[in-house]
């Protein structure tokens, strides 16, 4: 089933239609992302596509353009809300990126969280838009727990790739929310698919490393502490990496002659 739905994306692609000359020509937003098709085009390499399959992301409807290019890119064009939209129409993967980089956070509603999450189909989508537009809105902390129940294989991974991007990114939210990311770590750890597994343990790391709180870190080391002996396969596998990064480290005695 998932694999259909993912095809049926694939199959929708848009194929970029001709470019204004100058962005001070795209006068229209189907213009300007016209525009943006065409740039992504025109920098796109080859070794940059080939070299997208080795990091498990589809190529199909890609360009091949480096994320340091869809940056400055994005930089340049500056935010726009209609713009992001646009882009993310498109269903190609640079456009999408680029999309979750010019969209504006105040504007983003849970609606399109839940349209554009149902299109994720890698870890490089699924992360980007998460870290760098979802985790800025007012609607993440709810996405995270509702999400963190899904059986879709991505958008249960936005949930633990927005909680470990909240951990850098919500500075003034209290432990309280981290906390209850916990459980929702606790609970979800025993889920074996890989990228499941990765963001439910990138989660646990963050929330005991990144929020400069004792009392955070010491519930990540212990939740660590007791997956690592007491759950299954996988939660101890998660267990024991959260615990080669959070367990304080001893020391080496010196050597005496």
């Amino acid at each position: 089933m998932a694999t259909r739905k993912v095809a049926a994306r694939r199959a929708n692609v848009t194929r970029a239609p001709a470019a204004p000359l100058s962005w001070a020509d795209a006068d229209t937003i189907e213009s300007r992302v016209a525009f943006v098709l065409g740039w992504l085009e025109a920098h796109a390499t080859k070794a940059t596509l080939d070299g997208m399959a080795r990091y498990g992301i589809p190529s199909t409807g890609a360009f091949g353009v480096t994320m340091a290019d869809m940056r400055r890119l994005a930089k340049e064009l500056g935010k726009s809300h209609e713009l992001a939209a646009g882009l993310w129409a498109t269903a190609r993967y640079e456009a999408r990126m680029v999309a979750s980089l010019v969209d504006e956070p105040s504007k983003v509603t849970p609606a399109q969280m839940e349209s554009w999450s149902r299109d994720f189909d890698s870890w490089a989508i699924c992360d980007t838009v998460c870290f760098a537009l979802f985790d800025r809105t007012p609607h993440a902390f709810a996405k995270v727990h509702a999400w963190s129940k899904r059986r879709d294989e991505f958008q249960k991974r936005a949930a633990f790739a927005m909680l470990a991007s909240l951990t850098v990114h919500a500075k003034s939210t209290p432990d309280e929310a981290f906390l209850e990311g916990l459980v929702l770590v606790e609970r979800e750890a025993n889920d074996g698919r890989h990228f499941v597994k990765k963001g439910v343990s990138w989660a646990l790391r963050s929330i005991g490393k990144k929020r400069n709180s004792p009392a955070l870190r010491d519930a990540a080391l212990a939740l660590a502490q007791r997956l690592a002996t007491e759950g299954g396969e996988h939660a101890r596998s998660i267990g024991k990496e959260a615990l080669r990064e959070l367990a304080p480290k001893t020391k080496k005695a010196k050597k005496t002659s």
